[in-house]
């Protein structure tokens, strides 16, 4: 495991607040913040794929940085998704992140076009160049077509601003490759693997299922760091029914977690076409699930639909 992680360990996939008409929900945004936080989370994520940045504005962006900045303080770490197939944008994206307040950045790699391995290079050099703030690089090749290689992941370690990784590429032999030989902190972005990639070396997770249960897939790790491997075994696979219908269920992960958000009375609102919310059917089978998890009460009903 990475000493000292540069984002902390628990890093939690938030979603993206809107009110009953769609509407960015700042106000919502900082109450969840603050609450996630307050469970457990050392660090949000914000507009990631589970914070719907593909139907966000880019001022919507950086209001929500600054929101969530505001609301956490120093108490947590802010990284900001900034990631597009345009070089250029994304690095407007970045400075925009920064001026706002962001703590680091999550930059995916470009998607669609399918670069090859010197222009994914050259595209995350030039976001790197372009802000004083640290990078997570987001690997997730089964979305954007092409992955980093680890050769490509060593060059770019020499970076100074390139510190950590997302890495959502199911490949533990590759990433461990890269954990041996160079400094960056990665970070299990599937949450089947948090416990397996901390154990080769891995700084932690940014999870979806943070939103929801961020204690719980903390307390794998703790029991993990206090040599007790039993336990966060244990501790872990008491996690993945939720885990499983959460983000293998056939429903997105925003979905799921803006289902079970609402359900439980925490911010949250409706998703943003093309996404659909989840039925009744299926949040009852969220609830069921996290109930199990957290041994916590099922809401109230008039709390329990969105």
């Amino acid at each position: 495991m990475t000493s000292s992680p540069p984002f902390g360990r628990a890093l939690c996939a938030m979603v993206t607040p809107f009110d009953h008409d769609g509407v960015l929900d700042l106000d919502g945004a900082q109450k969840l913040a603050a609450h996630l936080v307050d469970s457990g989370c050392d660090g949000l994520v914000l507009s990631g794929t589970t914070g719907e940045s593909p139907t966000t504005s880019d001022d919507e962006k950086a209001a929500l940085v600054r929101a969530v900045a505001q609301a956490v303080g120093d108490r947590a770490a802010v990284v900001a998704g900034v990631g597009t197939a345009d070089t250029r944008h994304t690095v407007e994206l970045a400075r925009t992140a920064e001026a706002a307040g962001a703590d680091g950045l999550l930059v995916v790699t470009p998607y669609y076009s399918r670069p090859p391995q010197a222009a994914v290079e050259a595209h995350f050099r030039r976001v790197a160049d372009a802000v004083g703030i640290p990078l997570m690089l987001y690997d997730i090749p089964v979305r954007t077509g092409t992955r980093i290689e680890a050769d490509t992941m060593l060059r770019l370690a020499e970076h100074p601003r390139v510190v950590a990784v997302k890495d959502c590429a199911y490949d533990l032999l590759a990433s461990s490759k890269v954990i041996a030989r160079s400094g960056l902190a990665y970070y299990s972005g599937c949450e089947e693997l948090n416990l397996p990639l901390y154990a080769v070396g891995g700084a932690g997770f940014v999870s979806t299922v943070a939103n929801v249960a961020p204690a719980q897939l903390r307390a794998a790790l703790d029991a993990h760091d206090a040599g007790d491997n039993a336990r966060a075994t244990r501790l872990n696979q008491l996690t993945l029914p939720l885990a499983e219908l959460m983000m293998a269920s056939g429903l997105p992960g925003t979905v799921t977690a803006k289902a079970l958000l609402g359900a439980l009375g925490l911010p949250g609102g409706p998703v943003r076409e093309p996404l659909q919310p989840a039925g009744r059917e299926a949040t009852d089978g969220l609830l069921l699930a996290y109930t199990e998890l957290t041994g916590g009460q099922l809401p109230a009903p008039s709390q329990s639909r969105t």
